[in-house]
């Protein structure tokens, strides 16, 4: 099993977790993290672009000219498309880009972008993440103290914490989630994944 140093706000190691090798510890699968990612994305996608065909287009409601006799090239209306103002053959209409993935490639892609994380030493346990005030210059401290100070850093709590998740807020580079809102995209797009240890126990409670 992985085990990972604990520390407290201030950098130093506080204790000892040993991580759950059915989380943390597999062999990462590419293939399944990348259809997350996508998915994750696509998800994201409003699917809200669109351009006017030529019947929408104002205008064309005439022939321009007669069939035959004019030395031109046949037309039905200045709204075709090969016109200048006329409409778009083919152009792209709202659509949804959502597609669903199964929960036995999700689960492994979890698990496989958190294994990640363990392999490269990109993990940080917190013991806790406690603020008195909602103050950034102390989220920025602790950042630095732990090593994550110029990386992007993910922090996942346990519980909503008000004054942690507005504090990180206004920081660049840096996002606060809870453990049944992360997702693979973000546990591979931060550098830093950090959690605290009572987050970690839910953690392998539901991917265990």
């Amino acid at each position: 099993m992985p085990n990972i140093k604990v520390l407290d706000m201030a950098g130093n190691e506080v204790s000892g977790i040993e991580l759950s090798e059915a989380v943390f510890g597999i062999e990462p699968n590419t293939a399944a993290m990348h259809t997350m990612v996508v998915n994750y994305l696509a998800n994201r996608r409003q699917g809200t672009q669109s351009t006017l065909t030529r019947t929408e287009v104002r205008g064309g409601g005439r022939k321009p000219w007669r069939q035959k006799g004019t030395g031109h090239a046949r037309q039905g209306s200045i709204r075709a498309p090969q016109w200048t103002h006329g409409g778009i053959a083919l152009g792209p209409k709202p659509r949804s880009y959502r597609f669903t993935v199964n929960k036995k490639l999700k689960r492994l892609a979890m698990k496989s972008a958190l294994s990640t994380k363990v392999i490269d030493n990109n993990i940080i346990v917190l013991d806790k993440i406690a603020l008195d005030d909602y103050k950034t210059k102390d989220i920025v401290k602790m950042l630095s103290a732990v090593g994550a100070g110029d990386s992007k850093a993910l922090i996942v709590m346990p519980e909503v914490d008000a004054k942690v998740i507005k504090s990180a807020a206004n920081i660049p580079g840096v996002k606060t989630a809870l453990v049944n809102t992360i997702n693979v995209y973000d546990i591979l797009n931060y550098d830093k994944f950090i959690v605290v240890k009572d987050a970690v126990a839910k953690i392998e409670e539901v991917y265990a």
